[in-house]
């Protein structure tokens, strides 16, 4: 990620994108709220420990490197374009983050 792609990115969301990055499970677990909804593609992950599988399956798992293309932010939350390499899937995608009081709230994986 390069400074001008995250500049004024909300901290839980930076947080979750650094800890994919450097491979930090537990930081990674903490920008997360305790029920958090992270939906991939479809597939819905509530609460931490689901969030956790997901991580190990799917994210850390695959060695995934997230790259940050562009924030855009609406009614809906926050849309992080992102380029993803690693050993699963690798190519563009968004993050849509919704916000809580303690963390990430929901993502969305598209």
């Amino acid at each position: 990620m390069s400074d001008a792609d995250i500049d004024g990115l909300e901290a839980p969301i930076l947080a979750m994108l650094d800890a994919t990055n450097r491979g930090d499970r537990v930081a990674l677990l903490a920008a997360f709220e305790p029920d958090a909804v992270l939906v991939d593609w479809g597939r819905t992950f509530t609460g931490k420990t689901a969030i956790a599988r997901w991580n190990d399956d799917e994210n850390m798992g695959t060695h995934n490197v997230i790259a940050v293309n562009g924030v855009a932010r609406s009614a809906d939350g926050v849309a992080v374009s992102v380029s993803v390499s690693g050993t699963g899937y690798t190519g563009d995608g968004t993050l849509t983050f919704q916000l809580g009081p303690h963390g990430i709230r929901r993502l969305v994986i598209t």
